[in-house]
């Protein structure tokens, strides 16, 4: 027997008339709300150019959770340190359609570096999970290694030490993840040596593959083939742990307490984003970043997927701010 609207109103208490219209309504609500949403791909805002690290595991993840939020669209928009795409999540519309990649430099670097910032990385944005970390490495040049017989953390420390500004690292560029990292390494360590910035980080690395510089902090992804092949030293990872991608390394919270300046990157929303659509797409992102294929090709990427709670993301991005408001202010860089 098929019930008719004019049939259930009719066999319906008059007290409970007026609840049911309610909930016809909000069925009727519902339904218009999925049916809007059908039809229209979640776009995925990466804030820097195709090809890159983001990039690809954002495209991994993007295929991951097709089953389960519909097509994710790769939108590349670079610029400006990742503030040109960073800054239109912050402005689309709060409904679950558009999210975007949140980074080391978008949130917590880049509020300190830049004199004017077109978005508030600490009120902007809805966080829903942390997606990867990506070790750094301290590396040296092997050949200037084995001549000033440094082989671990340690020795580079004495030398450094006992030769004030003698030595020297290269980095991609007054403000970059390198250059922050070596003035830790600096402070920490209670060492003097020269910085030389370079505009971007390959020819940075090449300057240390050619003996130009001494030593340097680099992605692990782009130093573990020179790392391989022998053309770089690893002295230590940056992360507090070590990295299962080099696991004879030691990380530098051995010998420098507390030493931690890795890589994150995770998935925000427009602040105004309701919780329950930012809980989906945590609960949609996060099995897709536990899932083994995806550990698999991230893997091949060096990078360690770092699934989160919303909650557990956003305390890491404001302390990451806290830790790299120092940083910067200490080192005087500045975007204008």
């Amino acid at each position: 027997m098929k019930w008719r609207l004019p049939d259930l109103m009719q066999n319906t208490p008059m007290k409970y008339k007026s609840l049911l219209f309610i909930a016809l309504a909000f069925v009727a609500s519902a339904a218009v709300t999925v049916a809007q949403a059908q039809g229209k791909p979640i776009r995925l805002i990466v804030p820097y150019a195709a090809g890159g690290p983001l990039d690809i595991t954002a495209r991994v993840l993007a295929e991951s959770v097709k089953s389960s939020l519909g097509p994710v669209i790769i939108d590349n928009k670079p610029g400006a340190g990742g503030n040109i795409g960073a800054d239109a999540v912050a402005k689309a519309a709060p409904d679950g359609l558009t999210i975007g990649i949140a980074a080391t430099a978008t949130h917590a670097v880049n509020p300190w570096l830049y004199a004017r910032m077109p978005y508030n990385a600490a009120t902007d944005f809805a966080p829903i999970t942390q997606m990867v970390r990506v070790p750094n490495v301290l590396v040296m040049n092997a050949e200037t290694a084995r001549r000033l017989k440094i082989n671990r953390l340690s020795d580079l420390i004495a030398y450094a030490r006992a030769n004030p500004a003698k030595l020297n690292y290269a980095s991609g560029g007054n403000g970059s993840a390198g250059h922050l990292a070596g003035e830790l390494f600096k402070k920490e360590a209670g060492i003097f040596a020269v910085h030389i910035p370079y505009n971007g980080g390959n020819p940075a690395q090449l300057a240390l593959l050619s003996g130009q510089v001494d030593f340097n902090f680099d992605n692990l992804a782009t130093a573990a083939p020179n790392i391989r092949s022998g053309k770089l030293k690893a002295l230590a990872v940056t992360t507090l742990t070590r990295s299962s991608a080099l696991p004879d390394v030691p990380p530098m919270a051995d010998t420098l307490k507390g030493f931690s300046i890795d890589t994150w990157w995770g998935l925000v929303a427009p602040a105004a984003t309701p919780k329950d659509i930012v809980a989906r797409l945590n609960q949609a992102f996060v099995t897709a970043l536990n899932a083994p294929e995806t550990r698999a090709r991230f893997a091949t990427l060096l990078a360690e997927p770092a699934p989160s709670t919303p909650e557990e993301f956003g305390a890491l991005m404001q302390s990451e701010r806290a830790k790299y408001e120092q940083l910067v202010k200490a080192t005087g860089a500045r975007v204008d």
